[in-house]
């Protein structure tokens, strides 16, 4: 996993301020190939290629943990801490912290910074890529996110086992925008929809490029986002590839989306499955109907396809306008006419 890593500027011993010199990143070309060079200070790489990058202002880090409502009995989950300056804060703030970690080389820092200010007893660290860790409980998570893993990992904490409060995420400001987008808008997009039909997004402030060492190309947001306390009763698998088929073109009208000959043969070929799997409901929902839904011919398909979104106002609809409760209701309509979207197991990068 790429590791974004949050840099020192809490004060510390003489022995763990000389292990956090910055090494800063130059490139030159040699041979037709662009390569990374790291100079030097002390022993430390950071390595912009794997998205390490420390954020050193103080005012920002307590900024951070204000707006993310630290209680004094919480356990936190922290998830790529590098040399630990929101680590640091968040001992501070909650009962205790848990650090989620790929980098041996920082985990060594942060422990030997911790036991420096003897918090080791409010600290768990769990040195694995965070995308195949399980999470042990926790109340909220606060952390300084990887960019090449903010999709899949924002997927895992919405859709995930956990129960938590909130997450105050530092993320890229264009992934931000894209996370508040809502229907209608111009970013709206299948991350939104999906993220927004379990939990409501708010945003907190923008951090600048400049506040990292070394400075990433983009400048950040962070986000809260906070799980919904009732959820909508559908079926997770069905729901994200129904929005995976729908905001593949998410501008164009549903009723010509679903007219093309290839999406036709995809929804037939998945509603086979579909039925097998759910025959029972098929059944028991369309009775004396249920033959129809056994109906292989491709054009007759396709004429029940066109036929729902005709009859309940979808055909000249663009995804990117639908509300969830739209996008949910013609979901169910598509359902209960054995018209089904997923047939494979999913994983994160689905989402």
């Amino acid at each position: 996993m790429l590791q974004k890593t949050v840099g020192s500027s809490i004060k510390s011993s003489s022995s763990c301020l000389s292990s956090l010199l910055l090494f800063r990143r130059n490139s030159h070309s040699r041979n037709g190939q662009v390569v990374e060079k790291k100079k030097q200070h002390d022993g430390l790489f950071l390595q912009k290629s794997k998205g390490q990058h420390l954020l050193t202002n103080t005012r920002i880090l307590d900024a951070i943990v204000r707006s993310s409502d630290v209680r004094p009995t919480d356990t936190v989950l922290e998830i790529g801490p590098g040399t630990g300056n929101l680590t640091m804060k968040l001992l501070e703030a909650a009962q205790h912290v848990i650090a989620v970690e790929l980098d041996k080389r920082m985990v060594e820092i942060l422990r030997a910074r911790v036991s420096d200010h003897a918090l080791q007893h409010k600290l768990t660290i769990i040195q694995k890529d965070v995308l195949k860790t399980d999470f042990p409980e926790f109340d909220l998570v606060v952390a300084n996110i990887p960019y090449n893993i903010s999709s899949p990992l924002v997927a895992k904490l919405v859709y995930g086992s956990n129960t938590f409060r909130t997450a105050t995420l530092l993320l890229q400001k264009e992934f931000s925008r894209r996370l508040l987008a809502n229907p209608g808008d111009s970013d709206f997009n299948r991350l939104a929809v999906n993220v927004k039909l379990l939990a409501d997004v708010k945003f907190v402030m923008d951090v600048s490029k400049r506040e990292f060492v070394p400075p990433p190309k983009v400048d950040s947001s962070v986000v809260m986002i906070t799980p919904k306390e009732v959820k909508p009763d559908v079926d997770v698998r069905e729901w994200l590839a129904f929005t995976r088929t729908c905001f593949g073109k998410k501008n164009k009208t549903l009723g010509s989306m679903f007219r093309q000959k290839k999406k036709v043969m995809e929804l037939l070929s998945l509603s086979e499955a579909g039925i097998a799997t759910n025959a029972s409901d098929v059944v028991e929902e369309q009775g004396d109907n249920r033959l129809l839904c056994l109906d292989t011919d491709a054009s007759v398909f396709k004429e029940r396809v066109i036929g729902i979104l005709k009859s309940n106002g979808f055909e000249d609809k663009r995804p990117s306008k639908l509300s969830h409760g739209q996008l949910l209701r013609l979901l169910s309509l598509f359902n209960q006419a054995a018209i089904f979207f997923h047939s494979l197991p999913m994983d994160l990068h689905d989402y």
